[in-house]
């Protein structure tokens, strides 16, 4: 039973992530352009140079006497540094430091004698540890939220399950709908083992990274049979479930066009106000089930879900564990200290941070959350990524007070690290072994 944790972890992480790794491919080619860093682990202390070693090869063979571009920048900001380096016998090193805690990146690119422009990058951390907020938590952080969830304890659940075929013997499995702080309501598919006995599971809720989507009902029957769990899987929209690809591109291309800027004016007004409040309605419905029991709940999610499960420990002492790959809406204010913040660029507008957005943005931020969380935390964070910078995830982690842990994947852009699954199993199985 235990051999298959790692693969449902996984792939319910994998299909709920935003798919920029894609970007990050190139096409095929008989060109092979690298760059790693001198050490494994890319790790390096402030002030110290990164040697950052660059391999051209064509046909596996080295071109000799190429010249290459570079360019260095602190996450994603403008260059620091660039220019053209030769190569001798198809390698060569450039060498960039930082003067703060924070990511190097070293973005190398070659014109071929095709007129083709391959590219490659490489992440250096320094000091990532001592990476701090970029703007303090808001002084009336807790009581708005605190006015939030009053709001939202005043509207009923009521929970309409509607029951679907389930993939998995011995689990049933229902399309939910559950009301919420309108104008949506929570949306998903809710796994249970058949004829469990009251306050006997531990509950798992997996939450969706960016798109529109509809929510999984193999992820959370796969779970609910492996950890004898119940367990939810939530669409990030409060949308219907199992409906057509054109359904959703529709929605897509449509109403939920560009939703994550979506009333980023206002603090009463932001989609990710109702987005974070139907993830505490998920949790409030999964924890007013018979069969829970009373001790462990975990929240998972990558991307724009790794940050939903960052929220939700922060408005939820409940939450036991949180598993948050790569995750998305951390360090919106990263632009105040001159940094890249992370996914969606909240506060930006035409590439500059708006004061007003800015303020409101504040109150959605992961980073804020963290501190207030009580759970155990798994991060995974990609030094290459494009999307969630390096430094906004190591914001939202080293606020984190409690028991914890980072995924270091130097060489991963905007991906799923397997090593995050294997390590999510072993900490749920953990709490579970743990209950009284």
């Amino acid at each position: 039973m235990r051999t298959r944790l790692v693969p449902w972890l996984v792939l319910g992480l994998l299909l709920h992530l935003v798919a920029g790794a894609i970007a990050q491919q190139q096409p095929a080619s008989p060109y092979q352009l690298a760059v790693v860093t001198d050490r494994p682990e890319a790790l390096y202390t402030v002030g110290e140079a990164a040697k950052f070693l660059v391999t051209l090869k064509k046909d596996g063979q080295a071109v000799p006497e190429a010249e290459i571009s570079y360019q260095l920048d602190k996450d994603g900001m403008p260059p620091m540094d660039q220019g053209a380096l030769k190569l001798e016998g198809g390698s060569g090193t450039i060498e960039g430091k930082l003067g703060e805690p924070g990511f190097l990146l070293c973005r190398v690119s070659y014109k071929t004698e095709e007129g083709d422009v391959i590219r490659a990058v490489a992440g250096a951390g320094f000091d990532p540890l001592k990476i701090g907020p970029s703007m303090p938590v808001p002084d009336d952080f807790d009581a708005f939220w605190a006015g939030q969830k009053a709001r939202l304890a005043a509207v009923p659940m009521e929970p309409k399950l509607t029951p679907v075929n389930s993939p998995q013997e011995g689990i049933e499995v229902f399309d939910v709908e559950i009301a919420c702080v309108p104008p949506r309501s929570v949306r998903g598919y809710y796994a249970r083992p058949a004829g469990a006995a009251p306050k006997s599971l531990p509950a798992i809720l997996t939450v969706h990274g960016a798109g529109v989507r509809s929510s999984s009902l193999g992820g959370p029957a796969g779970l609910a049979k492996t950890y004898q769990a119940i367990a939810m899987d939530i669409n990030a929209h409060g949308i219907p479930n199992g409906q057509t690809k054109e359904f959703y591109d529709a929605l897509s291309a449509g109403e939920l066009k560009g939703y994550p800027h979506f009333g980023r004016e206002d603090r009463e007004t932001s989609y990710f106000l109702g987005m974070f409040l139907r993830v505490q309605r998920a949790l409030d419905f999964l924890t007013s089930q018979p069969e829970w029991d009373g001790q462990v709940l975990v929240v998972q999610g990558s991307s724009q879900g790794g940050g939903q499960s960052i929220a939700a420990a922060g408005l939820d002492p409940r939450v036991t564990l949180i598993s948050a790959g790569v995750p998305a809406i951390c360090d919106h204010t990263g632009k105040a200290v001159g940094r890249t913040n992370g996914w969606p660029r909240l506060a930006d507008v035409a590439g500059k941070p708006d004061p007003k957005i800015m303020e409101v943005s504040r109150y959605f931020d992961c980073v804020n959350f963290a501190t207030r969380a009580k759970a155990e935390a798994i991060f995974s964070v990609g030094f290459i990524d494009g999307t969630c910078a390096p430094t906004s995830v190591y914001a939202a982690y080293n606020a984190w007070p409690g028991k914890k842990q980072i995924i270091n994947e130097p060489l991963m852009g905007h991906s799923v690290s397997r090593k995050l699954g294997e390590v999510t199993a072993a900490r749920i199985r953990a709490q579970i072994d743990a209950r009284k």
